[in-house]
């Protein structure tokens, strides 16, 4: 029994190690016949290879918080709304290349969104990559000193979906904007992406507007056909610290 366990981890199947370990303990294998102990055997084998493939995606990810879709407040008040969110959870969006934008103040829950759709992307085995706009530059930056800039846009192109947060927060520079047009470009209606800022779509032209035809391009591709969330309402921030504050008084 022993060796039946080690051949299968030495073959790299550790959920069938596992799961035959299981049937050891428990002393079931003699209650299983032949087929239904196998479909058991490789259907753990399979769980376990999702389970190992969704972590190592959630690791790469680098999300700016650990939160799921099972874990949003729907409130329409707030501009979540959960038939928006839920037809994002199926990942089509993704499928088709089709660009998200997310606004709202600060502390209105973006990044929190942002990451819960990122999440929901990883568990069904999708490459995802998260920066803050401007981390994202000084990769760049690096990889154009390093001159690995021609790989790194590939790996960006390649991934399924990009998340890219903070946007707006100041004006970019004409080479950040025409590096922000070629990722953009690469990426339309083929790998989707999703925009986070506090400022309104509305305003978005006049961050761009150092160079006015990169501008309309972008725009042409992240606006037209995005699919939009625009949170509102009060800092859910503050609102929680006030509560920790009040809990604290009593």
């Amino acid at each position: 029994m022993d060796e039946i366990s080690t051949n299968l981890r030495s073959l790299k199947m550790p959920g069938m190690a596992h799961f035959w370990q299981t049937l050891q303990e428990t002393h079931r294998h003699d209650e299983l016949s032949l087929k239904d102990g196998l479909q058991m055997m490789i259907q753990a084998e399979l769980d376990n290879r999702t389970m190992s493939r969704n972590a190592r995606l959630l690791k790469r990810a680098r999300f700016r918080y650990q939160a799921s879709v099972d874990q949003l407040i729907f409130d329409p008040a707030r501009g979540l709304d959960r038939q928006t969110v839920l037809n994002l959870a199926t990942c089509d969006y993704i499928r088709h290349g089709v660009a998200v934008s997310i606004t709202g103040a600060a502390g209105t829950g973006k990044s929190w969104l942002a990451s819960a759709l990122g999440h929901q992307a990883c568990m069904n085995g999708l490459k995802v990559a998260y920066f803050n706009l401007y981390r994202l530059f000084e990769e760049i930056t690096l990889a154009r000193v390093s001159s690995s800039l021609h790989r790194f846009f590939d790996r960006l192109a390649q991934t399924d979906l990009l998340i890219l947060n903070d946007f707006g927060m100041k004006v970019l520079d004409s080479q950040q904007l025409l590096d922000f047009m070629e990722i953009i470009e690469d990426r339309h209606g083929k790998k989707a992406t999703i925009i986070v800022s506090q400022l309104p779509v509305s305003d978005w032209y006049d961050i761009l507007q150092k160079n006015t035809t990169a501008a309309d391009a972008i725009l042409d591709r992240l606006v037209h056909t995005a699919v939009r969330v625009e949170l509102k309402g009060d800092s859910m921030r503050r609102k929680k610290t006030g509560k920790e504050n009040a809990d604290k008084e009593k």
